[in-house]
């Protein structure tokens, strides 16, 4: 006989691996213990040395699908006086080896388990198992026992404590365990009615109001969804109207139906492989697909798009709504544009008591926010637009040590924050737009919980160097020492972390806006080095925006802008024109930029795309939806500044995008090959000088497929190794994981 004393880290709290080494321990016939400890699985295991050897190498080969274990530290120790094999009481102590997992889907066997009416979870809304459920927003603290959740006031009733208790039982200490007699419930609200207690009565009282055309604002996973008929314009038009979210595209939930679940899907959508496997996948996300047309979806979803925003149902909530209803639904966060979901029943009632009809509640709280992950094919595989429920806290191993714990707290829009510690790095799920008081709340929960949860107390913040940004003045408040970081260094350095390329890089860092370091409004730059030394080297000619920020959502301004600029005119038939120029002229509130973001506005109005803008990349988006693939782009021209640093010129484009005699498909087309024949121009140039092979292509604008598709195509030809994001957005999801490898870089 001997003993061993094994102590396992990573993902390895809340997928239900110490019932999988409770039943391998009792399978190998060994006594001894587990139980969690603060972020890691401590073992203490005796028997035979062949079982222990055998029961070392199973614990990582038969891990549960969930879960992540890193490699086992074994010691030999003492042998003590164990009759079996049992799970302890879980021990807390200091410790930054905690690893918190995202919310699950339903797995295949809860499923089936509540569709089955010989089961006594029959339909039951909240069913789950150690293999599945929430994980992320029911945590308040490791380790990971029921009483740190926010099932603790939820107390097992027989049934579900002799499954807990039971070692063969698949919830062995699942920790969100319930059922209808003990867990969490439905409630149905709508004024001047009388509230619909009970499940089933909550239930059916929802899919008659969806069918009646109403909005219901029902509570899920990370937060509350408004849901309605996707095939009813009624409903959706009313949605818009009453969110004031006028054009931005609205996510689809749609029924799983045939043997793969896709049934549906694939009458709404024409999708590669990959995307079919990552609907059905465990994160659930939602997924752009192209549309198929014609549809049974209304056109207001997705006006002038020509994807979808799909999703499978992930929980059982989600599965018993979408076949009770039978047809696709709408199912958009239910929250004030640009804010966190909203997650607390009072404030949805109150916040959106003139957007929705009716309220599904669950009293199952959700201790923090979590909206639904996004992804979208570009370049050959699916990539994320948003981090959220599913993939978010993601974690990722760096090939170094932070000198101290980092706090990163990331850019204003689509905000996410990330701690850096020992050799690990965790990025938030999405949070939002900041700038409003719901927004900074969770910004400020979300900080606090990373750093409760992780047990880090970060020794320094790292924000952006713009110092007009709200998480800027938040990190100059935060009473430890501050490090800036110009937002397309972080931008450069997140490619270049998330793939570990040790040699010199050329990164093409475009998007909208971002603080230079030269005072001016970046957003075409090229940059050449690695994280903590990047030399900028190349750009696009500058221009001004007539009246600053607000050519964001005017892209008539940014068209008017580029035609000065050029020397031209261009009839917009504005009332404000007049005075713009003069105020361009004078250089007042018109700050200079190299924007491809607002170039991509421009270009939109000037084909008569739109001259507005209600959300984000909105002209961009429209302007790559309608724009040819096949057509051959103009060849810009190149020179260098008298800082040295190669510009393109767009100025060559004007006159090809104001021609009648090319359709918009084609003018659309000539601009975006015409931006990516700059891209691999710039390269070749800049290869001669500094020999660089390695390029990466990162930002907001590099979510176009179209653009980056062109771009990586020509630059593999042209013999470059290129570079996209993978496991992080593109735009500015990933910019604080950006500024913890920029910091570093910079030896902080």
């Amino acid at each position: 006989m001997h003993a061993v004393h094994i102590v396992i880290i990573g993902r390895v709290q809340g997928v239900g691996f110490r019932p999988f080494v409770s039943r391998l321990a009792h399978e190998l016939n060994l006594t001894g213990w587990v139980r969690n400890r603060s972020g890691r699985v401590e073992i203490h295991a005796q028997g035979s040395a062949q079982s222990l050897r055998c029961f070392e190498r199973e614990l990582i080969r038969r891990a549960p699908p969930l879960a992540q274990p890193e490699t086992p530290t074994v010691a030999i120790v003492e042998l003590a006086d164990y009759p079996d094999f049992r799970i302890l009481a879980s021990a807390a102590d200091e410790t930054t080896d905690a690893h918190i997992p995202p919310d699950y889907f339903v797995c295949d066997d809860c499923l089936a388990e509540m569709q089955d009416p010989a089961e006594r979870r029959y339909r039951y809304p909240f069913i789950n198992c150690t293999q599945c459920g929430p994980r992320y927003t029911l945590i308040d603290g490791l380790p990971y026992d029921r009483p740190n959740t926010a099932m603790a006031d939820f107390p097992l009733c027989p049934a579900c404590q002799a499954e807990y208790s039971n070692p063969n039982d698949r919830r062995y200490h699942a920790q969100p365990l319930a059922c209808a007699r003990c867990g969490p419930g439905l409630l149905f609200r709508r004024l001047g009615f009388v509230d619909q207690t009970g499940n089933e009565a909550a239930l059916a009282a929802c899919s008659v109001a969806l069918r009646a055309g109403l909005l219901v604002a029902v509570k899920g996973v990370g937060g509350y969804h408004l849901l309605c008929d996707a095939a009813q314009s009624e409903p959706v038009r009313r949605l818009r109207l009453q969110k004031a979210r006028p054009d931005k595209p609205l996510a689809v939930l749609v029924p799983w139906r045939g043997d793969d679940g896709l049934a549906v899907v694939d009458t709404l959508a024409e999708l590669e492989p990959d995307e079919r496997a990552l609907l059905r996948s465990p994160l659930r996300p939602i997924v752009l697909g192209r549309k198929r047309l014609p549809s049974p979806l209304v056109d207001e979803i997705a006006p002038d798009l020509a994807e979808w925003g799909l999703m499978l149902p992930y929980s059982p909530l989600h599965h018993l709504l979408i076949n009770d209803f039978g047809k696709p639904l709408v199912a958009t966060s239910a929250n004030i544009s640009g804010e966190p979901v909203l997650t607390d029943g009072e404030e949805v009632e109150s916040r959106l008591a003139r957007v929705a009809d009716a309220f599904l509640h669950h009293d199952r709280p959700i201790l923090r926010p979590a909206d639904d992950s996004v992804y979208r094919r570009i370049a050959g595989k699916p990539r994320p637009i948003r981090l959220g429920r599913g993939t978010a806290p993601l974690e990722l191993a760096v090939p170094f040590s932070f000198g101290q714990p980092l706090l990163a707290v990331g850019a204003d829009l689509k905000n996410t924050v990330a701690l850096g510690f020992g050799r690990r790095l965790v990025v938030s799920p999405h949070i939002g737009n900041l700038g409003s008081p719901r927004s900074e709340q969770v910004f400020t929960q979300v900080i606090a919980d990373l750093q409760r949860l992780y047990g880090v107390r970060p020794e320094a913040v790292v924000c952006d160097a713009h110092p007009g940004y709200h998480a800027t003045r938040w990190a100059r408040q935060a009473g430890l020492p501050v490090i800036p970081v110009f937002h397309h260094y972080a931008h450069a350095s997140a490619l270049v972390g998330e793939h570990g390329v040790q040699d010199p890089m050329l990164v093409f860092t475009w998007d909208g806006t971002g603080y230079g370091e030269d005072g001016t409004i970046w957003g075409g730059e090229t940059l050449l080095g690695a994280p903590g030394s990047w030399l900028r080297v190349g750009t696009l000619k500058t221009f001004r925006l007539p009246g600053g920020e607000k050519a964001s959502r005017e892209p008539w301004r940014c068209a008017l802008a580029v035609c000065w600029e050029a020397g031209l005119e261009w009839q917009v038939g504005l009332p404000d024109a007049a005075l713009l120029k003069s105020a361009l002229e004078k250089g007042v509130n018109s700050p200079l930029t190299s924007s491809v973001g607002r170039l991509f506005d421009a270009a939109a109005a000037l084909m008569g795309i739109g001259c507005y803008s209600s959300y984000e990349g909105h002209a961009a988006m429209r302007l790559e939806a309608i724009s040819r693939a096949d057509v051959p782009g103009l060849d810009l021209p190149l020179s260098f500044n008298g800082a040295g640093i190669l510009v393109t010129d767009w100025r060559p484009l004007l006159p090809m995008l104001t021609n009648p005699a090319l359709s918009k498909a084609e003018r659309g087309g000539a601009f975006h090959a015409s931006l990516a024949r700059a891209i691999v121009d710039q390269a070749q140039h800049l290869r001669e000088i500094h020999g660089v092979v390695n390029v990466g292509l990162t930002g907001g604008v590099f979510q176009n497929r179209l653009l980056t598709e062109l771009a990586q195509g020509e630059l593999i030809e042209q013999g470059f190794s290129v570079y996209l994001s993978e496991r992080l957005p593109a735009g500015d999801g990933a910019i604080s994981f950006g500024q913890l490898i920029e910091a570093a870089g910079k030896g902080k």
